[in-house]
């Protein structure tokens, strides 16, 4: 299952819809692509909601890293939303659980920005 993705807009807040495997390949590109979007269009508050992603591989990974670091240093905040087990697991493994700022409630989310 490929990667898909879909944006909308919730307050002032770009919020990222992304469903299947954020894996190597055109996934992982597709990820890279639609947050280098945003933060063309001037986006500065970002959730990623990871609700419908069932599988990261390392290069999923090392993509989410990528798209965050990007986006601070054009001053937009990233944060995750809905993060499954399986992926919040790979995060506590690899200790990023420290790096991304993760909610469970959307509305909760909006607010945080």
């Amino acid at each position: 299952m490929s990667l898909s993705t879909a944006i909308r807009d919730v307050a002032d807040v770009k919020v990222v819809d992304l469903s299947g495997r954020i894996t190597l390949g055109e996934a992982s590109g597709q990820l890279r692509s639609t947050v280098k979007e945003l933060l063309d269009s001037g986006a500065t508050k970002m959730l990623l909601n990871l609700g419908d992603v069932s599988y990261i591989d390392s290069s999923g990974l090392g993509e989410l890293v990528s798209a965050y670091t990007t986006a601070r240093g054009r001053s937009c905040t990233v944060k995750l939303l809905n993060v499954q087990s399986k992926v919040q697991d790979l995060l506590q493994i690899t200790k990023l659980y420290t790096v991304f700022e993760a909610h469970t409630d959307e509305a909760t989310a909006v607010t945080s920005f």
